[in-house]
């Protein structure tokens, strides 16, 4: 099933400070016509504020919702279906780098996001890590992914598999979530 059919509705959860025009999510919404879930402050993210921007955003869909959240996006994701009423709705999250944001420097930056909600997710799932993240260690995001009932799919030394790691479309993400929908 393609997600960019009227079956699913796609939304992006970017993480702090946005996704740039060059960051496979924003390539995504382009090409295939996914929602991005828009925040009121991207440079300092609250988590209650940007729950309600997720809640709304599921509540106004039509169809079963796809998350495809990245970085501070995944932490959100876990956040929101630890209190939304709504996570019915949602068929499946594809939750690519999601950060350490207990790490001191991390916690500091974004304050408000921690700790993460650590609770099974009630929708299929798929984490995403690179094994040279700046943000997470490879450990981090094992333990993430079986908190959360995830499949893990390591994707080698990808930085934090944004801009700065050239993917362009990412066609390698996007496979992966044809297969999460197709599961």
């Amino acid at each position: 099933m393609n997600p960019s059919t009227p079956s699913v509705r796609v939304l992006t959860l970017p993480g702090w400070q946005n996704s740039d025009a060059g960051h496979w999510q924003s390539r995504w919404d382009l090409r295939y016509g996914h929602q991005r879930v828009q925040q009121h402050d991207w440079q300092r993210p609250l988590r209650g504020d940007w729950n309600i921007q997720l809640e709304e955003a599921v509540l106004a869909s039509e169809q079963p919702v796809v998350l495809v959240a990245h970085s501070l996006g995944c932490i959100h994701a876990a956040a929101w279906a630890a209190h939304s009423r709504q996570t019915g709705r949602v068929r499946a999250a594809l939750l690519v780098a999601p950060p350490d944001t207990e790490r001191d420097d991390l916690r500091q930056m974004l304050p408000g996001w921690s700790p993460i909600a650590r609770q099974p997710l009630p929708f299929a799932s798929v984490v995403v890590a690179s094994d040279n993240d700046p943000y997470a260690s490879p450990a981090h995001s094992q333990q993430l992914a079986a908190a959360w009932g995830s499949r893990l799919h390591r994707v080698g030394a990808c930085g934090h598999i944004n801009t700065a790691s050239d993917l362009g479309d990412w066609p390698e993400g996007y496979a992966l979530l044809q297969e999460l929908l197709k599961a």
